[in-house]
């Protein structure tokens, strides 16, 4: 699938081309993203001009506060943003979403919505409102199968039950004709695994798999998307405030601050490499079990910014502790770029490397 969706015309809210370039090798190719939604207080800037690229086979975890923008980037990809009233598009989005070498934002939305389910599939943070209530969780995973496959109810609900047996629900046959209430938050988040998987999506994004669910429900899902990441060989997003979940899967961390990527890079690198005063916020806040732990956590003080009033300059700095270490003659006003700071690592912040890395190494590391 080489060719471009066709561009049609543009309603209030809906992308403008403007003229896009050609695809990279990239299975996943995002390039300076914008979701901007008008309100009566002003533009809200969700998302303020994110890149990044994933290949098939690999995960990239996204990560950040309430508030940063994951979820609505996610929700950009899928093309999940009609919204608003008489079919026309609520937010303001600009950019290029490559996905296999389809440009997505100027595409066709009748053939993007196609695409979804199909080649692209999304688990959600809440799984009870995410499914239906009226119907039961087997004829809503034979619902997103049909609807891709020209097959009768039989073997769609076959194929339902073979999905939710390699989830790992217990009694699958039985379990099928079970209503969404009638499932633990465990087994709900299964199923709704089930139903994202059911068309051999080759992207598969998952927004706060494991939110309010136990910590030993928690190790059982990131096993089980792992291994089905490996038989499937999808390219995953995972979305999440959780270090510890990227810890366990992914290839590489995209961190997002104020609807802006901050730092992204290896996960090895990202962790224990990190580049930017917000990472080093982060990984602070988070507890160890791998060592005894002989200080309080730190918090990252102050609040996240207001998507309508970013702050200018990096959105950091009202919070950054080092926001007045000299850099260079450069003004609080000036926003900084993601520069290279290692192999495919990058990181937005004024401060010289050399100093980052002194105040990481001497300072940040030893009291983690």
């Amino acid at each position: 699938m080489t060719d471009k969706l066709t561009k049609t015309g543009a309603a209030v809210g809906e992308p403008v081309d403007t003229g896009k370039s050609a695809p990279s090798e990239a299975f996943l190719d995002v390039r300076d993203l914008k979701i901007h939604f008008p309100t009566d207080d002003g533009l809200v800037k969700s998302v303020d001009g994110l890149s990044f690229q994933l290949e098939k086979g690999k995960t990239l975890g996204i990560v950040g506060e309430s508030g940063s923008g994951k979820s609505v980037t996610s929700l950009g990809i899928m093309g999940l943003h009609t919204v608003g009233q008489y079919g026309r598009q609520k937010a303001k989005i600009s950019g290029e979403i490559w996905l296999n070498g389809r440009e997505l934002l100027s595409g066709d939305p009748e053939e993007v919505r196609k695409m979804r389910g199909r080649e692209m599939a999304m688990i959600f943070q809440d799984p009870l409102s995410a499914m239906h209530p009226y119907y039961t969780v087997g004829h809503q995973i034979v619902e997103a199968y049909r609807v891709h496959h020209p097959v009768d109810k039989k073997t769609a609900k076959k194929r339902a039950v073979e999905l939710l047996d390699r989830v790992g629900i217990p009694e699958p046959a039985k379990r099928f004709d079970n209503y969404p209430h009638e499932f633990s938050g465990g087994m709900r988040q299964r199923a709704m695994i089930a139903m994202a998987l059911v068309n051999n999506p080759e992207l598969l994004i998952a927004d706060e798999p494991t939110t309010a669910l136990d910590v030993t429900v928690q190790a059982q899902i990131l096993d089980l998307m792992r291994d089905l990441q490996k038989e499937f060989g999808s390219a995953v997003i995972i979305i999440t405030h959780d270090l510890g979940v990227v810890a366990e899967l992914a290839d590489d961390i995209l961190v997002m601050y104020g609807g802006r990527c901050v730092e992204r890079g290896p996960a090895e690198s990202v962790f224990y490499e990190p580049q930017h005063p917000y990472t080093w916020g982060l990984l602070g806040s988070m507890p160890r079990i791998d060592r005894e732990q002989t200080e309080r956590l730190i918090p990252v003080k102050g609040n996240p910014p207001s998507l309508i009033n970013v702050p200018s300059g990096c959105a950091f700095n009202p919070r950054c502790p080092y926001a007045d270490v000299p850099k260079g003659g450069i003004t609080r006003t000036q926003r900084p770029e993601l520069t290279l700071v290692g192999e495919r690592h990058h990181s937005a912040c004024h401060m010289p490397q050399e100093e980052r890395t002194r105040i990481w190494t001497e300072e940040i590391a030893p009291k983690l």
